[in-house]
């Protein structure tokens, strides 16, 4: 791996995490024209079309535990973008860009509580700095939390579980296959539901357009693509610190797009949770295993 290979994928990765935090307040936007479940469905109908034709050669090898993986692992990435572009609708991009990043804080913890085994002290440690910052973040002067950031808590914590069953089943089947499979069933999931609680707008408006140019080819189906081609030259810590930036891009693009304004103990709760995050990405004996599968490329 030479350095300038390595700089290169590092860059590649950070301008995908900056679509990731962009999509925050471009969906939250998106939203005042289109229903949530139609909008996955179709953000993420497109990006199956783009990948399944660059990758169709792939899909000779596919098999129904292939399937039945990436259908169990789908649901769960379904789940989570459900609850996230919901809670959208009643917390800010910040919010819930910071609040999405505890799921890198609670796959350790998850992980703890699977093996039956205790965490050790820079989980705890990560976990109650993670905790902390949340509740600075999310909590009001008059203690009340956000019906949109309870909503998108649950999407970290469904982000976490669709991580480690990412790394349960990648290893046992095409990861490419096994990734576009997720794609499918969330476009699948989201239609289905779009059309038994929504209605699909006779018209989109610039801001729906926008939100499906930007999230379904460059911060999905691209964003994959990018990811595994480029990560394999970089270290799997630098991907971890470049992927921790996504909060403070939705926090950036927040306050430059939406006028945005967090106070300063939500500063502070963002500070504790990036802190959290930090020390739960770099877990030696975590990282490997949570990185290197491609876990976070289609989001």
């Amino acid at each position: 791996m030479t350095k300038a290979l390595q700089i290169q994928a590092d860059l590649a990765l950070l301008g995908v995490t900056f679509i990731w935090g962009v999509t925050f307040v471009v969906v939250q936007d998106a939203l005042s024209g289109i229903g949530p479940y139609y909008f996955i469905g179709i953000r993420f109908a497109l990006a199956f079309a783009f990948l399944g034709l660059i990758y169709r050669k792939r899909f000779q090898n596919i098999t129904a535990e292939t399937v039945k993986a990436g259908s169990i692992i789908g649901v769960f990435l379904f789940a989570g973008y459900a609850l996230q572009t919901i809670g959208l609708k009643y917390t800010t991009a910040s919010n819930a860009g910071f609040i999405t990043g505890l799921a890198v804080v609670l796959v350790p913890l998850f992980t703890a509580l699977i093996s039956k085994k205790l965490p050790n002290l820079a989980v705890i440690l990560g976990i109650t700095s993670a905790t902390l910052g949340l509740g600075l973040l999310s909590l009001g002067s008059n203690l009340n939390i956000n019906l949109g950031d309870i909503l998108v808590f649950f999407c970290a914590i469904c982000y976490a579980a669709h991580i480690i069953l990412v790394g349960k089943y990648a290893p046992q089947h095409d990861p490419v296959l096994l990734a576009i499979l997720q794609v499918g069933v969330v476009a699948a999931i989201s239609l289905v539901c779009g059309a038994l609680w929504e209605t699909m707008p006779t018209e989109f408006t610039r801001p729906v357009w926008t939100g499906l140019l930007i999230t379904a080819i460059p911060a999905t189906a691209l964003a994959f693509l990018i990811q595994n081609s480029v990560q394999r030259f970089t270290s799997a810590t630098h991907t971890a610190i470049i992927f921790i930036m996504e909060p403070v891009f939705a926090a950036a693009t927040g306050w430059l797009w939406a006028g945005e304004v967090l106070s300063f103990p939500q500063w502070i709760g963002c500070l504790l949770i990036l802190a959290g995050m930090l020390i739960a990405e770099l877990k030696d004996n975590l990282l490997p295993k949570v990185q290197t599968q491609g876990s976070k490329g289609i989001y």
